[in-house]
């Protein structure tokens, strides 16, 4: 790998951990990792797993993948979910046989960097306040959750507070569909000279009409004096050809492991 592709990714990762230790009410070490637990959001696993960053493991595979299994189990106890997130990419690949026969979905991520010309500025997105996004968050997930309890919604949609600990700048956006609804939605997180757009959303009812593109501009627009822009798109995923498109670049490749 490039050292310049290589000291992006390593500073992507690092701005990951990093939020994600500031955010965390409590955290665990593990051996060649942490894990971030929130008693407030049990059931929520971007609050409640391990990470695993890179560097040198020194058992094989097999023995990596059971010390690993057996944190997750002490550690996420109390949780009826289990999480391990993998943030090197041949770890991650050398883990997944162990993990899968365990029980374990596997879902590879990239992580990808802007490398295009930045966009001028656009007036299309605001910016949300807690009070207006709260609301946009519920009706969401409920969409995507119709049998739920209110207040598992409720929790689903307020953990996006703990966010704000995250990184000196934490700011969240919105483009309104003609009729006045937030039509799409995302996260701008800056801290350090980087800048990480996380959890874009367009509404079912609102795809394929351009909002999702609108946002986009003008959150790179907004982070064009960030030294690095990336977010982290689902291998798998359609949207991570449409981030292509605005001028995204692979860096590298993390993997998750869930057991539900």
């Amino acid at each position: 790998m490039p050292a310049e592709l290589a000291a992006d990714l390593a500073r992507a990762v690092g701005f990951q951990h990093a939020f994600a230790r500031r955010r965390t009410p409590r955290e665990v070490t593990v051996p060649g990792g942490f894990a971030v637990l929130d008693e407030r959001y049990p059931g929520s696993h971007d609050d409640n797993k391990l990470i695993v960053g890179p560097g040198p493991v020194p058992e094989t595979p097999d023995e990596a993948a059971g010390r690993l299994l057996r944190a997750a189990d002490e550690v996420l106890a109390e949780r009826a979910h289990r999480l391990v997130c993998v943030d090197d990419d041949r770890l991650g690949a050398a883990l997944a046989p162990a993990f899968r026969a365990a029980g374990y979905d596997h879902e590879t991520n990239l992580i990808m960097a802007f490398r295009g010309t930045t966009p001028s500025g656009s007036t299309v997105a605001e910016r949300l306040s807690l009070a207006e996004l709260l609301p946009v968050l519920r009706r969401d997930w409920r969409h995507t959750l119709p049998q739920a309890p209110d207040e598992v919604i409720d929790g689903l949609a307020r953990r996006v507070e703990g966010r704000l600990r995250g990184a000196d700048a934490v700011s969240f956006w919105g483009v309104r569909a003609p009729d006045g609804e937030i039509a799409a939605r995302a996260d701008l997180y800056e801290h350090g000279g980087v800048a990480q757009i996380e959890s874009a959303f367009t509404g079912a009812d609102h795809r394929g009409k351009g909002h999702a593109r609108a946002l986009m501009t003008a959150l790179l627009a907004k982070a064009a004096e960030a030294e690095l822009i990336f977010l982290v798109a689902d291998a798998a995923d359609w949207p991570k050809d449409f981030y292509a498109k605005l001028g995204f670049e692979e860096l590298g490749r993390t993997h998750a492991f869930l057991r539900t």
